[in-house]
This record gives structure tokens, C-alpha cells and sequence, in this order.
């Protein structure tokens, strides 16, 4: 009896001959960052900082500068602020703003020493011709603002009040997803979380975030379990090292060193993880994505 070769009605070609996996795609950025010229850790804000130990400031401008070419030899676009004697932690851009559609909202910080911050950046940005909208609630910008898709994951808990969120949702029109912080090691969003694509669409495995879980109470766990299935969840020992205070531009994943476990996990995924030493600027409380604001025109 001859054998059929016909395919089942159901069979599409693709499961006949397979299409070759999707590659992840690098797409260039725009960010704005801050020469450490005046870093130093005079007095403590959050449980990384302590005074009694002694700073380099030529070494946090070294690692900086290593952070910066990592960039450039990426092919982003690197815009400089000029950091002001006294603000040690301008370096920290991430915080000084949130841009979106050439509108930047500008921070209004919570502690009295970075306060002077504000007016800073917001002069920046307007001069650099963007629209500046001036806060009117506490938030420290895209530290605990951070753009997936259409959507805003908004971070509180410990230093954006809440109320930040419904300012940001009107401003830009977009859904604000407000995530509660619990664990003051982790007092700013982009400590807990790193944003892998800027859409779903991009990722061919949806991975689009990564995460640590424990930085979270329960809702919000629920909550990014609930959009994001697929994301990486992060070790404590790589979110120790601030491995989740990373950029990416969809492909190439700039992260802490020494992240050992989340270098790891990126690869598997198809991500192409790069690890920079910022040892010296983690004594202030910051890595990769604190120094790194995003400038979207």
C-alpha cells in the first residue's frame, strides 16, 4: 500500500521547515551622563553610603570613563551634564529627570543634599530644547520611572511618593503601573528592576524584564508575575552588586561585573551581556543604570 505524503490540514510550513530563530536586535540610545569630578560620600541617604570610608574620587572618574566608551563603542549617543561642586551625586543622571516624547519631567528629590539637583537638570534640559515640566510631588526620575512599551513602572516605597504617579500618567497619557518597594537596599526602582527590551514585541522570548522578587511586596510581585511570565528573576547575590541597575539596548546588556549569575542568565536568553566595574561609585549607591539617563526625543 503506498504511504501518504500529504501534511495534516493543521501543519503550517513553519513546523515543516523551521524559520531561524530571531535574533536580538541592537537599536542606539541617547543617554545623559556626568563626569564624577566632585564624587565623594560625605554623608549617608541609603544603607550603601558610609562616610567613615574613604573614597577615590580619580578612580570613580576612571570606571566612569570606562562606562562612558563602553557606549560609545556601542554607537549611543553620550550628552554630558557638568556636575556642580558639592552635588556629589549628580553622577547618578538616572535620577535627575524622566524623558519621554522630548518632554522631560523633572526630579524633586527627598533628601535635603540632592535637593539643588532638581533646578540643575531641569536647567539642562531646557537648554538641551526640551519641554521641561516642573514636578509638583517628590520623585527622583527614572530611578523609579521606567518605560516598557506603552507602559510606566513606577516605583515607591522609599523615596517617589506615589502621587508622583498620577502627575507622570497625566503628563504623557501613558498607563502607570505603581510597584512597592520593601527593602531599603533596593530604594529605587531601577535597583530591583532592569528593563531588557522597550517592547514585548522585541523579545523573541518575551523576556522582557528581569527582576528580583524580594525587593517587592506581595501585590507587586503578583503584579509583574502577571505581565511578565517570562522575566529573568535576578539572585540576591547578583542584586547585591546593583547586577539589575543595567542598560540595554536589546541586545548588548551593560551590567555590574560582578553579576556573575545574571551575566549567565542573559546569554541563555540571547543577550549579549557586557560587565563594568563601577566598585568605586557603588559606595554612593549607584551602577551602571544610575548613571545612566535615558534622553528619548
Amino acid at each position: 500500500m503506498p504511504v501518504s505524503t500529504s501534511l495534516p490540514v493543521s501543519t503550517t510550513l513553519e513546523e515543516v521547515f523551521p524559520s531561524e530563530p530571531r535574533v536580538r536586535q541592537a537599536k542606539p540610545h541617547t543617554y545623559l551622563m556626568c563626569r564624577p569630578e566632585f564624587f565623594t560620600v560625605t554623608y549617608k541617604i541609603n544603607p550603601w553610603m558610609d562616610p567613615a570610608l574613604p573614597t577615590d574620587t580619580a578612580l570613580a572618574v576612571a570606571q566612569w570613563q570606562t562606562l562612558y566608551d563602553t557606549y560609545i563603542a556601542l554607537g549611543h549617543t553620550v550628552e554630558l551634564i557638568d556636575q556642580i561642586e558639592g552635588l556629589p551625586d549628580m553622577v547618578y543622571t538616572a535620577n535627575g529627570g524622566f524623558v519621554i516624547d522630548n518632554v522631560a519631567y523633572g526630579a524633586s528629590f527627598t533628601h535635603a543634599e540632592r535637593q539643588a539637583e532638581g533646578p540643575a537638570f531641569m536647567r539642562w534640559f531646557e537648554g538641551a530644547g526640551f519641554a521641561v515640566a516642573e514636578p509638583q510631588n517628590i520623585n527622583e526620575g527614572e530611578g523609579d520611572f521606567m518605560l516598557v512599551g506603552d507602559t510606566i513602572l513606577a516605583g515607591t516605597g522609599f523615596r517617589s511618593a506615589s502621587n508622583s504617579h498620577e502627575e507622570v500618567a497625566a503628563l504623557y497619557g501613558r498607563e502607570v503601573v505603581t510597584l512597592n518597594l520593601v527593602n531599603p537596599n533596593f530604594y529605587h526602582l531601577d535597583t530591583a528592576i532592569a528593563v531588557l527590551n522597550e517592547s514585548a514585541d522585541e523579545a523573541p522570548d518575551a523576556a522582557t524584564i528581569a527582576y528580583l522578587p524580594s525587593a517587592f511586596d506581595a501585590a507587586s510581585r503578583a503584579e509583574l508575575q502577571r505581565r511578565y511570565p517570562d522575566a529573568i528573576l535576578v539572585s540576591e547575590t547578583d542584586a547585591a552588586v546593583l547586577g539589575l541597575n543595567s542598560i540595554s539596548d536589546g541586545y548588548n546588556v551593560v551590567i555590574a561585573s560582578r553579576a556573575t549569575g545574571f551575566e549567565a542568565q542573559l546569554r541563555e536568553r540571547g543577550y549579549n551581556p557586557i560587565g563594568v566595574d563601577l566598585s568605586e561609585l557603588l559606595l554612593g549607591g549607584g551602577g551602571v543604570k544610575c548613571c545612566t539617563l535615558e534622553l528619548r526625543r
